[in-house]
């Protein structure tokens, strides 16, 4: 059993909240928040760049590991039922078809990726620049991971599985690495600790 030393930070920010309404809410608002952040693109070299990475992890690290998973849960299926919220749909196709697609392994590596940012959050790693620094990293290799072993099967490993899966966003993540970094430890001064998180 995984036990949470740690609050949360939706649950310090929300403490006085019925926990099932306050899940719920933001669960969906959670899932709007990547729907978003998959159609918005920031332009940049050698492409341009979603925020959708960075809001899978800062949800993770925010919501704790059982709520942010179950957040990306409800994303992915609204996703698989049709709706249009995932980066290049309906244009690219819709639903589970799209998700079997080349990038459907970056979007099943969402999952355990937010509950990996999760488990370190409720053990204090999102209190402190370094640590968060690490647990963003770390959800970042978890997506890679899953996200080219995905495409190296359905394209063949033979091809160019990083030149097209990796190289054209080593310079967009870093830059969205330190803005989680900076913005979860300013989001805890700004809301407070509990007693347990000032140990």
């Amino acid at each position: 059993m995984i036990s949470s030393t740690y609050p949360t930070l939706a649950e310090q920010a929300f403490s006085g909240r019925t926990t099932a309404l306050r899940n719920g809410v933001l669960a969906i608002a959670g899932s709007l928040a990547l729907w978003l952040s998959a159609k918005l693109q920031v332009p940049f070299y050698p492409v341009p760049m979603t925020m959708q990475t960075f809001v899978v992890l800062v949800i993770g690290t925010s919501f704790g590991w059982r709520l942010g998973a179950a957040t990306v849960a409800l994303y992915l299926i609204e996703g698989a039922l049709g709706l249009p919220v995932f980066a290049g749909t309906p244009e690219k196709g819709i639903g589970l078809a799209y998700m079997v697609g080349p990038t459907g392994g970056y979007l099943l590596g969402y999952l355990p990726a937010a509950a990996l940012c999760g488990f370190l959050a409720s053990h204090g790693w999102d209190r402190r620049i370094v640590t968060t620094a690490l647990t963003m990293l770390l959800g970042t290799v978890v997506i890679y991971a899953f996200g080219l072993s995905w495409l190296g099967t359905v394209l063949g490993w033979d091809k160019p599985i990083l030149a097209w899966g990796l190289t054209p966003f080593v310079l967009g993540d870093p830059l969205k690495l330190a803005l989680a970094t900076a913005v979860l430890p300013l989001a805890w001064k700004f809301v407070g600790r509990t007693r347990n998180g000032d140990r």
